[in-house]
């Protein structure tokens, strides 16, 4: 294929856009120290738009075209790498969601269409800066079962040698005040206690109910102590 200055122009001009859009999404990052910081999604942009502007170059916009459907699936697998899973709480899923939107960014530069490029970073920049007030506002509020969906778990601690006892009594307790279980786990073993979390199937509770649970449980020899907890459902 010959040397043209023009397509070779029009890559440069691609390419750069990509470079430039994915630095600012990416100095964004970097400055809250996330996983995907600067160098990550800046590549995350070049990568998408080399591909789609190569598909575009070789077969026109039907190559752009399947070579965006590629990207998609492929920033997905890369995105799922960042997604970490700690208990029952979940961390990463915003990384992961700039990363697949930064591809988005890449691959309307690779596409040629730099205004568009341009207008899906604003946005990307804006969901993790203008939104980060009024999350971090909702996330002081108080949980309430009316508003989301809340999952509660009862906590005791016991020997070792009463884990058997304990788990039947910690069910027992809970289906008498009705309040169904969903699972009985073991969240830590040592030498000297245990620690053993019932997910009840209910979406809501009564606080009072519960407080009456842990002072029933706090009755029985078999255990040292007993708790109970709310969180969001992930």
């Amino acid at each position: 294929m010959i040397f043209n200055s023009a397509t070779a122009l029009g890559t440069v001009v691609s390419l750069g856009t990509a470079f430039v859009l994915g630095s600012m999404i990416g100095i964004e990052r970097q400055l809250r120290q996330r996983n995907a910081g600067l160098r990550t999604l800046t590549l995350v942009a070049v990568g998408a738009a080399a591909f789609v502007h190569l598909g575009g170059r070789l077969l026109e916009s039907e190559g752009e075209i399947r070579i965006i459907a590629y990207v998609v699936s492929g920033i997905g697998f890369l995105g799922a790498g960042v997604i970490m899973k700690e208990g029952a709480q979940i961390r990463g899923l915003n990384t992961a969601a700039t990363l697949w939107s930064t591809a988005a960014v890449g691959a309307f530069a690779g596409a040629g269409l730099l205004v568009e490029s341009a207008i899906v970073a604003a946005f990307v920049l804006g969901s993790n800066t203008l939104l980060r007030p009024l999350v971090n506002a909702i996330n002081r509020r108080p949980i309430s079962a009316g508003e989301t969906e809340a999952l509660y778990q009862v906590h005791v601690l016991c020997a070792p040698e009463n884990v058997s006892v304990a788990r039947d009594v910690l069910y027992e307790e809970l289906e008498r005040a009705h309040y169904p279980v969903r699972q009985i786990e073991i969240l830590s073993d040592g030498d000297d206690i245990v620690e053993l979390a019932a997910a009840l199937v209910p979406t809501s509770a009564q606080p009072g109910d519960l407080d009456a649970i842990i002072e029933a449980l706090c009755r029985h020899d078999g255990i040292a102590s007993a708790t109970w907890t709310v969180s969001t459902m992930v």
